[in-house]
């Protein structure tokens, strides 16, 4: 395959993940910023449950305290439930029952206003994400799949598939690391990650020279991940590997980019 089909590649992937983001533009402001609200909903009781939509069957998709308070974008006619924003951009149901309705020019103090472009990351109440990244692997077109089992908010297990592209052949990387999060509360977190597996690579048929080699790697690496509106995250890393056999090894510098999400 050729770098500029690689290119192409990548990009289709990108594309396709950030389709969600798409779909939900009418939800900002023509400049990409937050909406303006003019009344939040305050929970009154001790905890409250909010859901996925105006009625007790919908799934709960966030729990909050006495005293949280959510910005309103409008009431249900069919019972009392309040259509507002999460922190992270989200929209959730909140049963009026269990909150007051206050106008901003009400409130004490700081009070929630409507989400603009970067949210709180979702990663202390994840359980698993997914992220697909594209970029360059030693020179050549690189994709790469990468699901995450949340340990905790710092700590995520990773395991991996990347796809390398040349105009030799194709190379895969297959293997599972760790990632370790040094700031999981901010917008813009730096991490670090490890990992180890293997490599398999496959010459196209043409080239009569080359034959299929299968070796090991460890690689190390680190980067930024960004915290938007609807969990979405994009990513950004740098990676060093370390191609090895019993005879040979080549420390090979990887720089991708792409968009996942937490769940």
């Amino acid at each position: 395959m050729s770098e500029r089909s690689a290119s192409s590649a990548v990009l289709a992937a990108c594309v396709a993940l950030s389709l969600p983001a798409l779909a939900r533009a009418d939800d900002t402001g023509a400049d990409g910023g937050a909406v303006d609200v003019d009344a939040v909903a305050r929970v009154t009781s001790s905890s409250s449950e909010l859901r996925a939509g105006p009625g007790l069957a919908y799934r709960v998709i966030h729990r909050a305290e006495r005293g949280d308070t959510f910005p309103i974008q409008g009431r249900e006619g069919t019972g009392f439930w309040l259509r507002v924003y999460l922190p992270d951009g989200r929209t959730a149901y909140l049963l009026g029952d269990t909150a007051d309705t206050l106008l901003l020019g009400e409130l004490d103090g700081a009070a929630a206003g409507a989400p603009g472009v970067f949210a709180p990351p979702p990663l202390a109440s994840a359980n698993g994400g997914l992220a697909m990244t594209g970029g360059v692997f030693d020179a050549n077109g690189y994709a790469e799949i990468k699901p995450a089992f949340v340990v905790n908010a710092s700590l995520s297990l990773e395991p991996y598939v990347g796809l390398v592209m040349s105009a030799s052949g194709r190379s895969l990387l297959y293997g599972a690391g760790a990632t370790l999060n040094l700031a999981p509360d901010w917008a813009l977190a730096p991490y670090v990650s490890i990992g180890a597996g293997g490599f398999s690579n496959l010459p196209n048929d043409d080239q009569f020279a080359l034959s299929e080699r299968n070796l090991l790697h460890a690689r190390a690496g680190g980067g930024l991940l960004v915290s938007l509106r609807w969990r979405i995250i994009l990513r950004v890393e740098a990676t060093n590997t370390v191609l090895f056999d019993a005879d040979s090894y080549d420390n090979v510098q990887s720089y991708v980019a792409g968009l996942g999400s937490y769940f």
